[in-house]
């Protein structure tokens, strides 16, 4: 049966509708004489009226055919078409009443009232008897999804009343945490308490679950969700009512707070001036141009109207976005833009992008910075932070280059991790660089965590927050520094301007910051409440999971104690101890053994050796924060 309904066009179903609204026509009749009281019985009546009946019913299949009810499906014969339906049942009655005025048919006029009455509780009645009877073969044949209403309030009931007319979802009750309404029954559906799902589940196999609560907080939907996901349980969460017609925002809709709110002070926005002289019009390559901090680096030297911006980036996507915004950037401007995909360990290509593009000023950006998975990877992050900035700073020293600046971290000071010990490798190669080539200035800018970059803590945050929490911290007593992109880019161009060889820059970043602090703002600022032993009915927790590999409670900006300020008031300059030619060179070679063979034991004890407090740091397993 279910085959043949699926079979038929929708015009043959049309066809169907109003074959049968015709053929009710000499029932309602029948009926009609049935309950009156007239001369002839009633058959004998109905036999008097066969010489009108086929004008009848020509005239109220062209009256429905106009009227349109044929082509209303069946889930959709609702007011309207009940409307329609009795305007149609008007009109035959009508006409009967013409048409037996002509015949010569002795009947009173309430005779012709109770037809068209008649006629339209049948109509009414046959289509939802039809609507019962193939909702029920379709039930019969197709598996439905069987699913529990998770919140009994309006739009839980507004679901119920909607799910009914689906042809493959079938709602099987409901669960709320309100007491009052626990042990009713809504919608004709009964209301159970939420500790009875598991029940539910297998006593009503139930597939799916239906979240019908949006007044709830996000993060607490998202904590129902995982509970009720590891009951192997398909959950959709439905908007409100309100937000379906636009009148209040879609959650998804909401913008994260920007990262700079976060900073505890106020971000400093000084100007590049005399300090853009260094860029202007020459040739900048900026290694990592596809980064957080190298993107930025070529926005603000954009400002400074270099002759060319060369964008060197491993990442295809990466290099790709950025030089699509900057082409937009430069459009009008007399600025050559230079897209270059490949690696700063490229020994080859490096000297042909330098050469062949005749840079002037180099900003190295590029490196792999993220602590765990450098401490997971530790051949590669040194291959790529201490060769590759190697093979870029000798590069620019053989071809001529005016001006190298490395970007560094505080992790290069005493690190107590791998990429620390990396970017601190990489600063003795370019201090070694420097005393031996006086015609290129080698310097490096070392600063703290950036707000907002790729891997920083606060997109962590808010990514755990729209996910429902918890958000994990290492340790409660973790301090660390913090920048905007923008101001630690302006300070990393001004020092290099102010360099003139040798030099460890080092930017005043204020006050460290307890990161349990940050995350208590981040919470709060999405709107919700911190849950803790003081407010256990908040909306996000924060889980502390321990310190990572090499982690330590604060970081370090120097070596020394004393800082040089320079004429910027936020740039100190730090003169540290530095290895020696033939120690760097024992350093680089006892690296490179340690890659050529494969060996990371290897690689940490030529680190542990030459880096001041590789490994002092407290360790404990990975976590964010």
């Amino acid at each position: 049966m279910l085959n043949l309904i699926r079979s038929l066009t929708r015009k043959q179903k049309a066809w169907v509708f109003l074959a049968l609204d015709l053929a009710l026509i000499p029932v309602a009749l029948l009926f009609t004489y049935s309950v009156q009281t007239l001369a002839s019985p009633p058959f004998e009546t109905l036999l008097q009226t066969l010489p009108i009946l086929p004008y009848l019913l020509a005239t109220a299949a062209g009256l429905s055919v106009w009227l349109g009810l044929p082509a209303i499906q069946l889930k959709e014969f609702e007011g309207h078409a009940m409307r329609l339906t009795a305007i149609l049942a008007a009109g035959v009655a009508g006409m009967v009443a013409v048409l037996a005025g002509f015949a010569g048919l002795n009947q009173p006029p309430g005779t012709h009232v109770v037809f068209g009455i008649s006629y339209f509780l049948f109509v009414v009645t046959n289509r939802m008897v039809l609507y019962q009877v193939v909702t029920a073969i379709y039930r019969r044949a197709a598996p439905r999804c069987r699913v529990l209403i998770y919140g009994a309030g309006t739009t839980g009931t507004q679901l119920v009343s909607a799910l009914r007319a689906h042809e493959d979802i079938d709602p099987v009750a409901f669960v709320d945490d309100n007491v009052s309404l626990q042990g009713m029954r809504l919608m004709g559906l009964p209301v159970f308490p939420p500790a009875r799902i598991a029940e539910l589940v297998t006593q009503r196999q139930i597939d799916r679950v239906l979240l019908a609560m949006p007044s709830l907080s996000q993060p607490k939907q998202a904590q129902i969700s995982r509970r009720l996901q590891k009951m192997q349980l398909e959950v959709q969460a439905l908007p409100s009512f309100a937000q379906l017609i636009g009148e209040e925002a879609l959650i998804d809709k909401l913008t994260p707070v920007a990262p700079q709110n976060f900073l505890g002070r106020k971000a400093r926005a000084q100007g590049l001036d005399d300090a853009c002289d260094s860029y202007c019009g020459r040739t900048v390559l900026v290694s990592g141009a596809g980064g957080s901090i190298g993107s930025e680096l070529c926005r603000q030297v954009l400002a400074c109207q270099p002759s060319r911006l060369v964008l060197y980036e491993l990442s295809e996507l990466a290099l790709y976005t950025v030089h699509q915004e900057l082409m937009q950037l430069t459009d009008g401007m007399e600025i050559e833009l230079v897209p270059v995909l490949g690696s700063v360990t490229d020994p080859r290509q490096v000297r042909q992008v330098l050469t062949g593009h005749k840079v002037q000023v180099v900003l190295h950006a590029a490196a792999y910075k993220h602590v765990p998975l450098v401490e997971a990877n530790p051949l590669v992050g040194l291959g790529n932070n201490v060769f590759g900035t190697q093979t870029l700073a000798r590069a620019a020293a053989e071809v001529g280059v005016e001006r190298f600046i490395l970007i560094s971290s505080d992790k290069a000071v005493r690190p107590a991790n791998v990429m620390g010990a990396s970017k601190r490798l990489a600063e003795l190669v370019v201090q070694d660089l420097a005393t031996r080539h006086p015609n290129t200035v080698f310097s490096m800018v070392r600063f703290g965590n950036v707000l907002g970059s790729s891997g920083s803590v606060v997109p962590l945050f808010q990514d755990q927050i729209s996910r429902g929490g918890p958000v994990t911290v290492t340790d409660v007593n973790v301090k660390r520094f913090f920048m905007t992109i923008r101001e630690a880019v302006q300070l990393v161009l001004t020092a290099g301007a102010e360099a003139r060889g040798g030099e460890v820059f080092v930017l005043d970043m204020g006050t460290p910051m307890p990161i349990v602090k940050l995350a208590r703002q981040v919470i709060e600022s999405a709107g919700y409440a911190v849950r803790d032993a003081d407010n256990p009915d908040g909306d996000i927790e924060i889980e502390i999971i321990g310190l990572r590999p090499g982690e330590k409670m604060e970081e370090e900006l120097t070596l020394c104690a004393d800082l040089i300020g320079t004429r910027y008031q936020k740039i100190f300059c730090a003169r540290e101890e530095h290895l020696s030619e033939i120690e760097v060179a024992g350093v680089l070679r006892g690296l490179r053994q340690a890659l050529v063979a494969g060996d990371a034991d290897a690689a940490r004890a030529v680190i542990a050796r030459w880096v001041e407090g590789y490994g002092s740091g407290t360790s404990g397993r990975q976590g964010s924060g």
